[in-house]
């Protein structure tokens, strides 16, 4: 499969790409997509919600009636779950929400999710960007000129670079990640995704089938 490359202004390079099959032209798992994204997003839960159950609070444990002869029901102390300011019946617990997933089921996923980007025609490949200092109003030109300012964005670099991360900081909808960092939920999560010319290689090294 061959993509045309632009450069930051927008127009054509007159040169082409040649992206790998096995990476970019595969039938998307969605299962797998499905477990990659689950344990991203599971991965950034806090786990750290707590309710107090009956043991914890601090109420009086004396009898608030005579428990016969009232016609209803024996009635307890406060701590009980059913008045109010009583403990909480099977509430949160602190908790670690963590879990593993298999490299080779991440790698599909990955691959999945460029595949899907790449069969809805919402892949941009550019050449590297450069930025001699970070300027804002530099990366909303290059947004301009490719398209794709009022679009929710993902650009890959092949290497962190802070000018461009710094530039794209405080644009709303627009994410700079290096190969590294490059993840199923994220490709998922963008409306249009952009690959810098140098980072393809390293694309292909990191998910080749192995």
């Amino acid at each position: 499969m061959e993509l045309k490359v632009y450069n930051i202004n927008g127009s054509e390079t007159g040169r082409t790409i040649t992206l790998d099959d096995s990476i970019f032209a595969i039938e998307p798992n969605q299962h797998a997509i499905y477990l990659d994204v689950k344990q991203y997003l599971a991965d950034h839960r806090q786990g750290t919600a707590k309710a107090k159950e009956r043991s914890e609070n601090a109420h009086s444990t004396r009898k608030l009636k005579r428990q016969k002869g009232t016609g209803g029901a024996r009635s307890g102390d406060l701590k009980s779950p059913v008045f109010v300011g009583g403990g909480t019946i099977f509430g949160p617990k602190p908790r670690d929400y963590r879990f593993k997933l298999n490299i080779k089921v991440k790698r599909l996923a990955r691959r999945s999710a460029l595949s899907t980007v790449v069969a809805d025609n919402r892949l941009t490949i550019v050449e590297n960007i450069t930025l001699d200092a970070p300027k804002t109003k530099k990366m909303v030109e290059i947004l301009n000129n490719l398209k794709i300012a009022d679009k929710k964005s993902l650009i890959v670099v092949e290497n962190q670079n802070n000018f461009v991360s710094l530039s794209a900081r405080n644009l709303q909808g627009v994410k700079v990640v290096s190969v590294s960092q490059l993840n199923t939920y994220d490709i998922m999560n963008a409306t249009n995704l952009v690959l810098c010319e140098g980072s393809i290689n390293e694309i292909n090294r990191v998910l080749a089938t192995k």
